[in-house]
């Protein structure tokens, strides 16, 4: 028979295993609640209240899909997702490829600067301060890191997306209400709310993610072997990065939607809480959105830069010194000052900037997935892991939803 002691010690074992694991699912996850992400939940809740909520199950069920896919790929193959699209299409698909998400990942690198530029405008600290501040901190992070020490600042970086839940708290929102929106799904089918929805798709299940978290379990060295750790750390993610959505919406909804006060700006969200939920609430959503904007514009560009030199086939990783992988340096360092540089000029219109390119990110989705699809059923490739049928059926599904919805949208969008 098992003594209590037994059972206390396998536990521990187990856990211990976890936390030696846990690290990618979870940073990737929360780093999808960036500036672009905080943007789009609070015009989801400052323009249509609670009606959207319920969307955000259907979309955290579609994101564990999707990671997990991404987690168990890694660990098998020990190569990123651009390296694997490389090998299995060529090059010339891979080239095409790189070029739609890069363009579409610059204009989230973009949308972070903008948000750390919004969060301290609402203290009164000019952009042409904070922005090139923001940049320096971001990239001395990486390149005079290891993967271990950004890895730990990214996760201390986690435990301050409690602002939002706090904030949420604040607000006092209906619950009733919220209720009602989770229980009885709804939309309206025209292009805004249309547009929101797949902005929300867009930002909770961007194409980038999928690239850094396989990227990062290589570099992470996990194997096979902890593929169900790696598994529970994708789930734990995306878990967490869906009730932080869920409070950004309905702390909005419960105050700027109920006030009928229009929101063009992060500091206009910021400012419109102060006299409606109190000043607490006010600086934490500013504060959120800060941490928010300056974990993103160290991971976006992070993503990137894996991305490229995967695809191809440069040298690439935090744990190597600048001499020994330029290009990656390179190309992180250049996405940086470019992103910045851009948000520094005037009359940058920095919150449409940062809504748009999640609605981007919901348009790229679909193909991404397709290429993802095809490899993992690949049995030369994953052997025993690849796709069960039940698993398959959901994540064609997924593609399916994702593809009508952003047809719709550009139907509605081209008529007007």
């Amino acid at each position: 028979m098992t003594s209590l002691k037994d059972i206390f010690r396998q536990r521990w074992k187990g856990l211990l295993l976890f936390l030696s694991v846990a690290g990618p699912g979870i940073i990737t996850s929360n780093v999808d609640n960036d500036a672009g992400g905080i943007a789009t939940y609070s015009l989801a809740g400052s323009r249509f209240g609670y009606s959207l909520l319920w969307s955000l199950i259907p979309i955290m069920v579609a994101l564990v899909i999707i990671q997990e896919m991404s987690a168990r790929m890694g660990v098998v193959t020990g190569k990123g997702l651009s390296d694997l699209i490389r090998e299995r299409f060529g090059v010339k698909v891979t080239v095409y490829l790189l070029m739609a998400v890069v363009l579409t990942n610059f204009g989230n690198v973009i949308a972070e600067f903008a948000g750390i530029a919004s969060s301290l405008e609402i203290f009164h600290l000019s952009k042409y301060i904070t922005v090139p501040l923001g940049a320096l901190l971001v990239w001395l992070m990486v390149v005079k890191g290891t993967y271990r020490s950004v890895e730990k600042i990214f996760l201390y970086a986690c435990v301050f997306y409690l602002a939002y839940i706090i904030s949420g708290f604040l607000a006092k929102p209906q619950w009733a209400e919220v209720g009602r929106s989770l229980a009885t799904p709804r939309l309206d089918l025209s292009a805004a709310p249309l547009g929101m929805l797949i902005g929300l798709v867009g930002t909770t299940i961007a194409p980038w993610m999928q690239f850094y978290l396989q990227a990062s379990i290589v570099e992470k060295n996990i194997l096979a072997k902890n593929y169900k750790q790696s598994r529970l750390d994708v789930i734990l993610g995306s878990i967490v990065v869906t009730v932080v959505a869920g409070f950004i919406v309905l702390t909005c909804a419960a105050t700027i939607f109920k006030a009928g006060v229009p929101i063009e700006t992060a500091k206009d969200a910021a400012e419109a809480l102060r006299p409606l939920a109190g000043r607490y609430c006010s600086a934490l959503f500013a504060f959120g959105l800060l941490n928010a904007s300056l974990f993103a514009a160290s991971i976006l560009p992070l993503s990137t830069a894996f991305l490229v030199c995967e695809g191809l086939g440069w040298e690439s990783g935090i744990n190597k010194k600048f001499s020994e992988a330029p290009q990656f340096y390179g190309l992180y360092t250049l996405l940086i000052f470019l992103g910045a540089g851009i948000i520094l000029l005037p009359k940058v219109p920095l919150f449409p900037v940062m809504y748009i390119s999640q609605v981007i990110n919901g348009l790229v989705l679909p193909v991404i997935m397709i290429f993802m699809l095809l490899l993992i059923n690949n049995k030369k490739l994953m052997g025993e892991y690849t796709n069960k049928r039940f698993y398959n059926i959901l994540s064609w599904l997924t593609v399916a939803v994702l593809a009508v919805l952003c047809l719709a949208y550009l139907f509605f969008l081209v008529r007007g």
